[in-house]
């Protein structure tokens, strides 16, 4: 129904199809609290005031706001085909992600672009792509597939195409890297997702001049000011093991408010279960003195002023009815989600339950031969390079460090809070593998593997055990793709990943379950208790954009000095 025929409805000449009674509606263009009637027909938004409805629903003073946005994640981090991610999210009041797939991507190339666009289709989540463009992250990488810029220009005339997603390449922005600028160039008057982990001054000038609009890396409060000055729009990350909201509240005023909004990036379903999506930002900003329409603002307007999505981000005359109700200002856990004039969720719970689409062009993607790989860590002499975490991020620092060798070989010792780590080349059977030493996860007699590993995704994994670490390695190979813990040469708790992978088709109980169950193991194992979320800390041990010492399948990757260097010192 288009907008004049819609004009009889916003003049009461006839009923709509919804109204809202007597809500207390979040404006967040004027910053007040209205009491109103808001009326809906055909998924629009007709009016703002007083009306009758063909259907009526009484608020009796409850609240009314727009529907969230998340304004960068990845949909691939919640191990959820983007059916089952729609299901876990909508009940939190998101009604609209901005996803950037470039994991899938990393594995499967344009085909798993395509699985996202195809089975995000027709789910009552509005799902916005950003088209990868840092597949592989860095040109050296040995993952699944690329985009080049010819995919670019085949991909961004589909309508739920919105700009290039972030550029994580910022080294090769600033040294003027023609097929980075290419890329970049291909999406002129689109939106250019940022990456740029706190670089600062003319670095910073550099990779704005080239284009970029956004950054989600931002991990204190002079970046953001500084990002904010130079006319960026910033994204205030609260993931599973990136969490900056907080700290990054402290700059917020009247003045920058416009340019900033929220994102998870990559949260696990047991942390949205638990805490929230998007709500759980806008939770944390009102409990830092956030005043609560400022907060719903920056989780709604701000995103869609950002991304040019014109027709949601607030409550006014031809906006779509993507609407949450909830009791209290001080703690916003919608009671009921309206998405396109539909309820959809209810009490915590999702009212739809799509079929996830089976796609084989984006399974079977396992190719190794696990006989061939020798996970013996030559070491000739003390000191050795370690790896060494970063508490609540993904950044690491270069730990020197001593280390049991025997026969030229490093060897665990329970004293030393250091594992082995490898990363495996899984995409094309090479037998490629890089080695090395990480300090920090203090867990004792196990091992991890997945194919979890940003962002090429190879087989990233940890041990106490060589034997261990092999059994768990050849389970991932068994189950094409997944999550496994084993433990004294036997498999302790797994989580298969089909999709690439990546995704199940599962729900997010059955993967939040398996996910709690590897936790405590890993607690039991002596897991450091100020690591937020060993999985995901893992997985980002092998992305060699993000500071400063990362694991790849070539060997040990030095990011401020951009080379690969050795084990010992």
């Amino acid at each position: 129904m288009n907008s004049t025929e819609l004009l009889k409805y916003s003049l009461s000449i006839e009923k709509s199809s919804l109204v809202l009674k007597n809500a207390q509606m979040i404006n967040v263009y004027s910053g007040e609290i209205e009491l109103c009637d808001i009326a809906i027909h055909d998924g629009i938004i007709v009016g703002i005031g007083s009306y009758e409805g063909i259907h009526e629903i009484d608020m009796k003073g409850l609240y009314v706001a727009p529907g969230f946005i998340d304004a960068h994640v990845h949909i691939e981090s919640s191990m959820l085909s983007p059916e089952r991610f729609a299901e876990l999210i909508i009940p939190k009041g998101t009604t609209t992600i901005i996803a950037d797939p470039h994991e899938i991507a990393n594995v499967s190339g344009i085909r798993g672009i395509q699985y996202m666009l195809n089975s995000s289709h027709q789910i009552p989540l509005s799902v916005y792509i950003m088209v990868p463009s840092s597949v592989p992250a860095m040109a050296s990488e040995k993952n699944g597939s690329s985009i080049t810029v010819t995919d670019i220009e085949h991909l961004k005339h589909h309508p739920r195409i919105l700009g290039l997603g972030e550029v994580m390449d910022y080294p090769s922005v600033i040294r003027g890297d023609s097929d980075t600028h290419l890329k970049i160039k291909s999406m002129k008057g689109h939106v250019i997702d940022g990456h740029a982990p706190d670089i600062m001054g003319k670095d910073l000038n550099a990779y704005i001049m080239s284009g970029i609009m956004t950054d989600h890396e931002c991990t204190h409060v002079e970046s953001l000011i500084e990002r904010v000055r130079r006319g960026m729009y910033v994204h205030l990350r609260e993931g599973s093991a990136t969490r900056n909201t907080e700290v990054l509240l402290k700059a917020v005023n009247k003045n920058n408010l416009s340019r900033l909004m929220f994102c998870t990036d990559d949260k696990h379903p047991l942390d949205i279960l638990n805490e929230g999506h998007i709500n759980y930002n806008v939770n944390l900003a009102i409990k830092q003195g956030i005043h609560v329409v400022d907060a719903i603002k920056m989780a709604t307007l701000n995103p869609a002023t950002c991304y040019h999505l014109d027709d949601i981000g607030g409550i006014a005359p031809g906006k779509r009815a993507d609407l949450i109700i909830f009791r209290s200002l001080f703690q916003i856990d919608p009671i009921m989600v309206i998405k396109n004039g539909h309820l959809v969720a209810e009490n915590g719970h999702s009212l739809f339950h799509p079929k996830p689409l089976q796609d084989p062009s984006v399974m079977n993607t396992i190719h190794l031969d696990v006989a061939r790989i020798s996970l013996d860590l030559k070491v000739a002499s003390n000191p050795v390079r370690v790896i060494e975490l970063v508490k609540h991020n993904i950044t690491t620092k270069q730990k020197n460090a001593n280390v049991k060798i025997e026969h030229g070989k490093f060897v665990y010792s329970e004293q030393a809070d250091v594992l082995k780590i490898a990363s495996i080349e899984r995409h094309h059977g090479t037998g490629l593998i890089g080695l090395g030493l990480v300090s920090g996860f203090g867990i004792k007699s196990c091992s991890i593997a997945m194919t979890i590993s940003h962002d090429s995704h190879n087989i990233v994994a940890i041990g106490t055990d060589d034997h261990d670490m092999r059994i768990a390695i050849q389970r991932i190979h068994e189950l094409q793709g997944g999550i496994v813990i084993s433990s004294k040469g036997k498999v302790v708790v797994e989580l298969a990943l089909e999709i690439g992978g990546l995704l199940t088709s599962q729900d997010a109980i059955y993967v939040a379950n398996r996910i709690q169950e590897m936790k405590d193991v890993l607690v039991h194992q002596g897991l450091n208790p100020e690591i937020d979320d060993p999985l995901i800390t893992l997985s980002f041990l092998c992305l060699p954009v993000i500071p400063q010492l990362k694991l790849t399948a070539q060997g040990l990757f030095d990011v401020d000095q951009l080379k690969w260097v050795p084990i010992e010192i």
